[in-house]
């Protein structure tokens, strides 16, 4: 059973930086070879993707955090990570990690509050 627990999340000022965590259990044998993605889901509104990083490690960004966040991942650790910086008010969310197309059930998210 695929398991994905996100951490690190919290509250910060804007300007700010957070860096999350996406531990994976359950897929290691093929948690290498898949692309991963990191959401956000605020308050009435849709969960969107936000990051995507490949097996080979090339990555796309929604608009919205393009230059400001950063995906990597550590195949080793089965870990996908998801650097934040320059953190805006708009940017609070509850943060979630997944296939880059979502094929696994969701974790629990990690909520990331942005105070201006």
């Amino acid at each position: 059973q695929v398991q994905l627990v996100e951490s690190g999340g919290g509250l910060v000022q804007a300007g700010g930086s957070l860096r999350l965590s996406c531990a994976a259990s359950g897929i290691i044998s093929i948690f290498s070879i898949n692309s991963m993605g990191w959401y956000r889901q605020a308050p009435g509104k849709q969960r969107e993707l936000v990051a995507r990083i490949t097996s080979n490690r090339s990555t796309n960004y929604a608009d919205s955090v393009k230059g400001r966040f950063t995906i990597s991942r550590d195949n080793a650790k089965n870990t996908v990570y998801l650097q934040m910086n320059s953190l805006k008010p708009e940017d609070t969310a509850v943060y979630y990690c997944n296939g880059d197309t979502p094929r696994w059930g969701w974790g629990q998210g990690t909520q990331v509050t942005v105070s201006s």
